[in-house]
């Protein structure tokens, strides 16, 4: 019953668009996912340094921490600071360093890092969660977003998609995993690493662990048609796209538009009738088993 949108920007014009264009999108899946929601927005990077995306309690001390942090990593870029949230610019030769330190820090949570990739996410509706975070002022190439109606798990901010186990890759899903618990005890044996009883969790440690070994995204994505039994439908992000699987079965609603300026996914059609242009996009509803992928060049 999940809602997810997903939306890659050909056009660099429309790129200080992309959060507004995303919130509109989320927030019409609302009734599909009242109880939580997320959101990855792949943005600018800064050369040599990974952005870290924290979750912190309501009224934490930001300041206190960066000071504290900053004698680990020596200067830090000036942070962004979104609710709950905040992306810090550390050094890449220090990102192990400051991870250390923030894993001693009593409420502290890495939701996500990679050089171009930040993640939001939140109890409550879907439009309430992107207002929080300001998505609508986010600018980016690409972006994914999340509306969880909670089936197989806690209404926790722990059990909210995006799910990420490695920089710059995040995974959406609707639908339900069948054989979850046992994939998740073989890829804990391969070193990935679980924070929460998701079925989606394993999903996206799944593409992780076949990026580790060299697969590409697409490689990923059809090696988990053969691992991964139950009904789903994926959108997976990386640092320069965003891919798309649904199982053979494909009883899950998708559907895709593409124009020359922008790709766009949308568990239904009422997600992007607003997206500029979309009355001349072509549409389609992607096939059973197969991988899609837009990249930039």
């Amino acid at each position: 019953m999940c809602g997810i949108v997903g939306l890659f920007l050909k056009d660099q014009r429309l790129e200080p668009e992309l959060g507004a264009l995303l919130a509109g999108m989320l927030g019409t899946l609302c009734d599909r996912g009242p109880d939580s929601a997320g959101f990855a927005v792949y943005g600018e990077e800064t050369p040599g340094r990974i952005k870290l995306t924290l979750r912190v309690p309501q009224g934490f001390d930001f300041e206190a921490l960066l000071r504290r942090l900053a004698g680990v990593a020596g200067a830090l870029l000036k942070p962004t600071i979104r609710d709950t949230h905040a992306v810090i610019s550390v050094p890449a030769a220090k990102e192990s360093e400051v991870r250390a330190e923030l894993a001693r820090i009593p409420d502290v949570d890495v939701v996500g890092s990679g050089r171009r990739m930040e993640i939001f996410k939140e109890v409550g509706r879907p439009d309430g969660v992107a207002a929080r975070f300001a998505l609508e002022k986010m600018s980016g190439t690409h972006g994914i977003g999340h509306t969880r109606m909670a089936t197989e798990s806690a209404v926790t901010t722990d059990g909210a998609h995006p799910f990420t186990t490695g920089p710059d890759q995040c995974l959406v899903h609707n639908g339900s995993l069948s054989n979850h618990n046992a994939v998740r005890r073989e890829l804990a044996r391969a070193g990935i690493r679980f924070a929460t009883e998701n079925d989606s969790e394993v999903a996206a440690g799944f593409m992780t662990w076949k990026m580790r070994q060299g697969a590409s995204l697409q490689q990923a994505l059809e090696a988990s048609l053969a691992a991964l039994d139950g009904f789903y439908t994926f959108v997976v992000g990386t640092e320069s796209g965003f891919g798309v699987l649904r199982d053979p079965i494909a009883c899950k609603p998708a559907v895709m538009a593409e124009t020359e300026k922008f790709v766009a996914f949308g568990t239904e059609y009422r997600a992007l009738v607003d997206l500029p242009g979309i009355a001349a996009a072509k549409v389609w509803e992607p096939e059973p088993a197969q991988a899609y992928f837009w990249a930039r060049h």
